[in-house]
């Protein structure tokens, strides 16, 4: 399917003058002025060009950002248990909470294959694909929407659900996952059980009893899934990220495979094996603003200590990518400057998934960009442009 971008079917200025801006470039903060001219950036500080202007009155001016995983689009096609949206509806919902995050470019996390919690999620894939290729055709979404496949290796049927989408244009990134408990996320099996009992009302022994049949009867399936996931991934050249790496053997397991990224590690240990043998690692923002994990693993704030975060995603929150940029930047027992944070959750995810003309403030990139005021520590969003065009 072709892909029309919305942004050619607005008007476009022929010059687009932001002045009186505190420009986050890759390295410094700077006060002056951006001209954007078709699109692009074409000057950074040139106050003396003319053209339409906008006086920022010394607001923020960041990159568009960049979200390599969020799984909020299944969100909005299950809004509640048992309830079912229909999927252009849900695609434009989610539209709008990505573009309100101030995330210009999004890669939609959707699961391949059935899960133990969410078995229908095998067959709405296609159908959420479709969705995201017909509205951004019809110009009808405002951030631009690619796809981040991640394959569950538990599920027989994932290889053949993979090798059926990954040829999509819009499909960008493969990422493998396994999700039983007591294997990687859910590795403190008395707080799964826990949570477990208070979803369903089961007691921790009828819990107990179906993690050991689970265990029993999925476990083996990934040493067969997960290869045939990698060689499809390697062979179209993709992005690959190994999901929820716990222990040391895991991160051992994806660097031989050739995977480059490690997501959500879910320990402290992985994450250090990740750095030693040249892995990116991929955190997720909600943890950052919680103040640790949701499933009990390590706390990002530890990893950022250590200086082992190099792209953070929104995994469940749109706006959280925005909010923790500003909030590690603040923190002064991290050291890290506005540039390094935003770069997190811009450039470098950018980059990760082969997006090179995006994710920064600088002559020749794309003008994806926000407008941000900041009150009380909390930043907001004004205004956000898409390839020099006005979506929000």
């Amino acid at each position: 399917m072709d892909h029309i971008d919305m942004t050619a079917t607005l008007p476009r200025a022929d010059r687009l003058i932001i002045e009186n801006a505190k420009i986050v470039l890759s390295d410094e903060v700077v006060t002056g002025s951006v001209t954007i001219e078709r699109g692009l950036i074409t000057a950074v500080d040139a106050s003396g060009a003319s053209g339409q202007r906008i006086d920022f009155g010394g607001d923020y001016l960041l990159p568009g950002l960049v979200d390599i995983h969020t799984d909020h689009f299944e969100k909005h096609v299950y809004p509640r248990a048992h309830v079912r949206w229909d999927y252009m509806r849900a695609a434009l919902a989610h539209d709008a909470q990505i573009i309100g995050g101030g995330v210009t470019t999004v890669f939609d996390s959707l699961c391949v294959g059935a899960t133990t919690d969410n078995p229908e999620r095998a067959q709405i894939l296609t159908p959420m694909i479709d969705a995201l290729e017909k509205a951004q055709a019809a110009g009808m979404l405002r951030a631009e929407h690619l796809v981040h496949l991640r394959c569950e290796v538990t599920d027989e049927q994932t290889p053949a659900l993979t090798e059926a989408n990954i040829d999509r244009e819009i499909v960008r990134v493969i990422s493998v996952m396994e999700h039983l408990p007591g294997i990687r996320q859910s590795r403190d099996l008395e707080a799964y059980v826990s949570r477990a009992s208070k979803s369903t009302g089961e007691s921790a022994h009828i819990v107990q009893e179906k993690i050991r049949q689970l265990v029993a009867e999925k476990s083996h399936i990934g040493a067969d899934v997960r290869p045939l996931v990698v060689a499809l991934a390697k062979s179209r050249g993709l992005p690959l990220l190994s999901h929820d790496d716990t222990d040391i053997e895991h991160v051992d397991l994806a660097a031989d495979e050739g995977v480059a990224i490690s997501e959500f590690p879910c320990t402290l240990e992985a994450a250090r094996e990740a750095r030693l043998r040249g892995m990116l690692t991929v955190a997720g923002a909600p943890n950052i603003l919680r103040g640790g994990s949701q499933s009990g693993n390590v706390a990002v704030r530890e990893l950022l200590q250590e200086d082992l975060v190099d792209i953070l995603a929104s995994d469940y929150v749109p706006r959280s990518l925005l909010d923790a940029a500003f909030m590690i930047a603040a923190d002064p027992e991290l050291s890290f400057t506005l540039p390094q944070a935003v770069a997190m959750v811009a450039s470098k995810p950018a980059q990760a998934a082969g997006l090179t003309d995006r994710g920064t403030i600088a002559i020749g990139m794309r003008a994806d960009l926000l407008r941000v005021g900041l009150h009380d520590g909390h930043p907001f969003l004004k205004k956000v442009w898409r390839q020099g065009v006005r979506v929000s």
